[in-house]
């Protein structure tokens, strides 16, 4: 049935309501239209327009299932990626993390990688940082960005709190992961005899460390009487206090933890921040292994998901690609050749070290060779909670070799001897 009082021209229609929205917006959506528009039609909208308008006027339906229509495993919000990829020839997806200077003091040392230095990696932000015994990365939370973390070497303790006033404090050994949700005050200490070194990879390509929030910059910012009234000591109290940001400093190395809470103490979070990922057990296969961290195994975790490669000498990460997160990497030991494919003819082909950072888009596809005599270790990070990946080998051999045939101009008889399955790591 139609009804009587639909518009008789529906373009019109639509248009009004396109430019309504676009009033609606103002300053944001304006920059939100130049860096998401669409090739448009012939009536001047884009195809984000139409979907746009008819959303807002209820004439188009989506079936979702559950309250967050790209949560849960979802599809992310669609539309062209980085300007960067849209060129004849991709980028450089690899970044020397080794060669940036640090930001140090006798606390220990920070280096990042953000998007305005690696362009590629508008999705995630990493850091590199060091703490000495004692050492402290102060009191602090991220306004902008969950954070996920592996313990290369040392042992280090973490401190948090959660929006309930929940708070837990954990040791954490080479190999643990943690997990601190956006907004999370936390702290992280070197607890010796050893420097402590760890990766922090923030599920934002804009973030930078050296712009969190941290307690001695607010404090150290306030006034004395505000400070006085909301502690219940003198104004003071306060006169000592830093005036800046201390970022890292060198205290002494606290005590061993208690092997039991004390009795009446225990308030912690219902999901732990701690993963002992090393103790998992990986997934073994003929050129390697490769353990993963997600919010299956690691519930707190719902924005991000870890992965441990390691690929022996001549091995090899098969050709796949990630339909729902960007893939960060950080090559631990060994020499790598990573090959990146983006649609078009356009692939890049490039070798990495220790030290050195590498970066897939989100559907790219991609594989990883160990060109090394040693085994080839990677730490993973991509920025979805739930791991998603499709292997070439599985979706050839999920078709007929007819169709095969047909479309690789070759006989059926060729791909006789292929993989019935994925093989995820040949030899």
């Amino acid at each position: 049935m139609i009804r009587a009082d639909w518009p008789r021209d529906p373009q019109k229609s639509l248009s009004r309501c396109v430019k309504k929205q676009r009033g609606n917006l103002g300053a944001y959506g304006a920059r939100a239209q130049q860096r998401f528009t669409l090739e448009t039609d012939s009536t001047g909208l884009s195809r984000r327009d139409l979907m746009g308008a008819a959303a807002a006027t209820g004439s188009l339906i989506v079936a979702a299932s559950g309250s967050n229509t790209y949560g849960d495993g979802g599809q992310p919000p669609f539309g062209p990626g980085p300007s960067v990829l849209q060129g004849k020839e991709l980028p450089s997806f690899r970044f020397d993390f080794s060669a940036q200077k640090p930001r140090t003091s006798d606390g220990g040392w920070a280096k990042e990688a953000t998007v305005l230095k690696f362009p590629v990696s508008e999705k995630l932000a990493a850091v590199l940082m060091q703490l000495v015994p004692g050492g402290l990365r102060e009191l602090h939370w991220h306004a902008n960005a969950a954070e996920w973390a592996y313990v290369i070497k040392g042992r280090c303790r973490v401190t948090t709190i959660d929006p309930d006033g929940r708070s837990e404090i954990v040791d954490f050994n080479p190999g643990d992961v943690w997990y601190f949700p956006r907004g999370h005050g936390h702290s992280i200490q070197g607890l010796g005899p050893d420097d402590c070194e760890f990766l922090l990879v923030f599920d934002n390509g804009y973030f930078s460390e050296f712009g969190t929030f941290s307690i001695t910059d607010w404090i150290g910012h306030a006034p004395a009487e505000v400070l006085s009234k909301n502690f219940g000591v003198p104004p003071s109290t306060f006169a000592s206090f830093p005036k800046d940001e201390v970022y890292l400093v060198k205290g002494e190395v606290p005590a061993p933890l208690p092997p039991e809470p004390v009795p009446g103490s225990l308030d912690i979070p219902a999901l732990s921040h701690r993963y002992p990922f090393l103790a998992q057990r990986p997934q073994i296969f003929e050129g390697g292994t490769l353990r993963l961290v997600s919010e299956r195994e690691f519930p707190i975790s719902t924005t991000m998901t870890g992965g441990l490669l390691q690929i022996k000498p001549g091995g090899m990460r098969e050709l796949h690609w990630h339909p729902n997160a960007d893939e960060w990497q950080y090559y631990l030991k060994g020499k790598a050749r990573m090959t990146v494919f983006g649609s078009g003819g356009r692939a890049r082909t490039e070798e990495f070290a220790a030290g050195d950072v590498g970066y897939v888009p989100q559907g790219f596809g991609h594989y990883i060779e160990n060109i090394g005599p040693d085994d080839l270790e990677v730490v993973l990070a991509f920025n979805s909670g739930i791991y998603q990946s499709i292997s070439i080998t599985a979706w050839m051999a999920a078709n007929p070799a007819l169709l095969l045939s047909t479309n690789f101009g070759v006989p059926q008889s060729v791909f006789a001897s292929f993989p019935k399955g994925e093989t995820t790591m040949p030899d």
